[in-house]
């Protein structure tokens, strides 16, 4: 009898401990040509309200995409490192948010890399999109962030939170210029953006909106390295 409880002991122990965590069955991605997806993004960032914001899409399961400012990400490493981890998207923004078609071709070279390597530095990866400080392209910085390798990504539209900072104003215009695979236009740095996301997120979901990342919405355009989405006026695809 306790050789035959010997042997049971054996084969327990030799059971693999993971094998019912391995069949946990993995969430399948969106598809934003079948359902209706909206991209929030937030520039400027991490802004010192980014952790309160990483919650509440954490609560909701909600992504969003951050285009991020190196000297921030150099102040605020560890917020990035959350970002990334927790499934969001990370973008380029420049380090120190100058117009970029003011600048020098060096200027826009070392604004760009130096917030790929810290971003890389905090959290091990490097963008692979830009959006241009103020949304300003022009012919030379599209030669620039195709060297980088990185389309260009602007905004269907803006929550116009900067200039309102009313949590109820914000509210009202992202709803008013929500739309299917819309990216919009936000900012963590804003205590009222921060402070109404809950609600909004619920709204949108409520009105069928899956709140993804822009690459997610961008997939069906085929963005080559250099090019913009959406086309300004008078810009030739």
């Amino acid at each position: 009898m306790s050789s035959l409880l010997a042997i049971a002991a054996v084969c327990v122990t030799l059971t693999p401990a993971p094998a019912f965590a391995a069949q946990t069955p993995k969430k399948a991605p969106v598809d934003c040509e079948q359902v209706k997806c909206i991209a929030l993004t937030f520039d400027d960032g991490p802004g010192k309200y980014a952790g309160t914001l990483l919650d509440t899409l954490k609560k909701y399961d909600a992504k969003a995409t951050f285009f991020l400012e190196g000297q921030y990400v150099k102040s605020r490493p560890a917020y990035v490192k959350r970002m990334v981890a927790e499934g969001h998207e990370v973008g380029n923004h420049s380090y120190s948010h100058p117009d970029f078609t003011k600048s020098e071709a060096a200027t826009i070279k070392s604004e760009i890399q130096k917030t790929q390597d810290e971003v890389k530095k905090a959290a091990g990866v490097e963008p692979k999109l830009l959006r241009p400080p103020y949304g300003m392209a022009d012919l030379q910085v599209s030669d620039i962030a195709a060297e980088f390798g990185m389309p260009m990504v602007l905004w269907t539209a803006g929550s116009e939170d900067w200039k309102t900072k009313d949590v109820k104003a914000i509210q009202k215009q992202t709803l008013a210029v929500a739309q299917q695979n819309g990216i919009i236009l936000m900012h963590d740095w804003v205590k009222q953006t921060v402070d109404g996301m809950p609600s909004l997120i619920k709204t949108l979901k409520n009105k069928g909106y899956h709140l993804v990342t822009v690459s997610e919405v961008i997939k069906k355009e085929n963005l080559e390295p250099g090019d913009i989405y959406p086309v300004p006026a008078g810009w030739e695809k």
